[in-house]
């Protein structure tokens, strides 16, 4: 009798094992095998372009078509594209260089079981300034589990490998080779390998949604005036976005001192022309300036663009006329024969700029205590705390205008109804020994983004430290969940779990801006404001909590960051006077910030 126990064992054993569910789906890219982990399916590190080595540095990205000889898709570590390390929404290393240029990879991510339906897909782009950051920070798994969607999440050529402008590269290519927005054809290359494969995943190719947060949602919108993207997703949401872009010229070579002059393109190939004394002028041989910039490995490369101060910046996306309209994204935004139409979802925080001010040696001071001394652990001390709130609420209000209000009313006036707008306000961090992370963090920049994955992935071992479990973090983000989950299925984020209805964004003229507060169950609701540039800048003539010079430089933030330069079409309207080259040099003067 046992031993037929025994046997009847061993054949259920061996029953369960014949039905495994095997995750293994053969793609354009080759056949690419899943995994059960956190309750989702995962699909990790699927290429979905030729690696942009060698000839193909600085060209459009190549699509792969690998149904004939189905190669086994073998997942990579640290297969992310070429970036300075960084702790802050990158990859912290030493030195100045890290990842490959061999990055173009992708991720997916579906609930774990059979859905007899196609599956809303939600396409996640990463934000970092568009030279940093990486798909492999972000893990999704409890919103796909709990919401049914998939997500996919990628990556993309970041910094001069992703956004280039230089005679010797456009005007010696072809077609849409001769553009200078390669990581903005990443991303649309991306989607069409979407488009072609996520229904062997169970995921809808009719219903995908882009959403990114900072250089993320400035990509996001981006791609809805980018006529190669056109039809390749059906839903938008521009996370912390904003739309810089810089024209031809000034991504080559600027009349004007400025952030990015000193890494406009001619600049760097000059260095470099110095650096290996040739006698080459590059205006009159672009052939052989070809040649040198192709044949340099990536880490050469690259290190002419390392350590650079904080005041200085790349131009990345450019109006190039073959992805981008010569007249820029902002101006684009609002022209309906270049705006796709879809609905649109698009959101700011209200601490936006507390990420880089709670780190400016400017504003905050470390105070080793003698309990500090002994875990190693610094108190965090805000030297003015007026003036450190003061320049959070400006320059936090002037994003919300650059971010969500302009590029949503400009949208509205092209045409689009279907518009809606956020605020984030959680704040509810922890008051702990070492920091007030309420007072000191607040709703800074990218701090949403672990209360709509649902995990802390993205702060690392402070996560413990800033977000507190309980009842105040889980509404919000039981919420968000299901207002962007609900945006990508019907096109509208609906209403919360407390019955809050999220209503259309207002674009029309003179109309107060209209939006969602993002918060916990007090406080989520919707609201209004009037706020624009002119009023601000009125405003801020009053505050006495900054000295003159504070005041001018806020001003000049609010004027020139995230966004295209209207420093001169506004200044004016300031009551008291500003010098631009003395706020300017406060800027460099004060750029140090401390590494926690």
């Amino acid at each position: 009798m046992k031993k037929s126990y025994l046997y009847i064992n061993l054949i259920i054993l061996f029953s369960l094992d014949a039905l495994a569910i095997d995750y293994s789906i053969s793609t354009t890219s080759g056949i690419s095998t899943g995994y059960v982990s956190n309750k989702v399916v995962n699909w990790d590190d699927i290429p979905y372009a030729k690696p942009p080595t060698g000839d193909l540095r600085w060209k459009a990205p190549r699509l792969l078509n690998d149904f004939d000889n189905q190669n086994i898709i073998t997942p990579q570590k640290d297969n992310f594209c070429v970036q300075e390390p960084s702790g802050l929404g990158g990859y912290d290393g030493n030195g100045f260089f890290s990842g490959q240029e061999d990055c173009l990879y992708l991720d997916i991510k579906r609930p774990n079981g059979v859905n007899e339906e196609l599956l809303p897909v939600m396409f996640w782009i990463h934000g970092g300034g568009n030279t940093s950051g990486l798909k492999d920070l972000y893990d999704f798994s409890k919103m796909v589990q709990k919401y049914d969607v998939i997500v996919v999440s990628i990556n993309y050529r970041l910094g001069p490998f992703g956004w280039f402008t230089h005679p010797s590269i456009q005007n010696l290519q072809s077609g849409v080779d001769k553009t200078s927005n390669f990581g903005t054809l990443d991303i649309i290359a991306a989607l069409e390998w979407v488009k072609l494969n996520i229904s062997l995943f169970g995921g809808d190719p009719e219903n995908i949604t882009i959403f990114g947060e900072s250089a993320g949602g400035h990509n996001v919108l981006s791609l809805l005036v980018a006529k190669q993207a056109r039809g390749l997703f059906h839903k938008a949401i521009s996370q912390s976005g904003y739309t810089t872009t810089y024209s031809k010229q000034d991504a080559y070579k600027q009349k004007i001192s400025s952030s990015t002059s000193k890494h406009a393109s001619w600049n760097i190939v000059n260095k470099i022309i110095k650096d290996k004394s040739l006698d080459i002028i590059q205006e009159d041989d672009n052939v052989n300036v070809r040649k040198i910039l192709k044949n340099l490995t990536a880490e050469e490369f690259f290190k002419y663009y390392s350590n650079k101060p904080s005041y200085e910046n790349l131009a990345i996306l450019t109006a190039d006329e073959i992805v981008i309209p010569q007249i820029g994204l902002t101006e684009a935004l609002s022209k309906s024969e270049y705006v796709y139409k879809i609905p649109i979802m698009a959101g700011s925080n209200k601490d936006e700029v507390k990420l880089w001010l709670a780190s400016a040696e400017y504003f905050v001071d470390l105070d080793y205590s003698f309990l500090g001394s002994i875990f190693g652990v610094p108190k965090v001390i805000i030297n003015d705390k007026d003036a450190f709130n003061v320049f959070n609420s400006y320059r936090s209000r002037a994003w919300k205008i650059r971010g969500v209000d302009d590029p949503l009313r400009s949208l509205y006036i092209s045409g689009n109804k279907d518009l809606y707008a956020y605020r984030y306000d959680w704040d509810d961090h922890r008051r702990f020994i070492i920091a007030d992370f309420k007072e000191l963090i607040g709703a800074a920049h990218a701090t949403e983004i672990p209360l709509l994955t649902g995990n802390n992935n993205l702060v690392g071992d402070y996560g413990f430290l800033i977000y507190p479990k309980g009842p105040s973090k889980r509404f919000t983000s039981n919420n968000m969940m299901k207002f962007w989950t609900n945006f990508a299925k019907y096109g509208e984020p609906g209403v919360s779990t407390n019955g809050i209805e999220w209503k259309k964004y207002s674009g029309q003229e003179n109309i107060p801006s209209n939006y969602m507060v993002l918060d916990n169950r007090k406080n989520l609701k919707m609201h209004t404001d009037k706020f624009s540039f002119s009023s601000l800048i009125k405003d801020i003539y009053y505050e006495n909590a900054l000295t003159n010079l504070e005041k001018c430089v806020v001003l000049l933030q609010m004027l020139t960051y995230v966004g295209d330069d209207l420093y001169d079409e506004y200044v004016n309207q300031y009551p008291g006077k500003c010098d631009r080259a003395e706020s300017e040099q406060f800027l460099k003067d004060n750029a140090s910030f401390i590494d926690y």
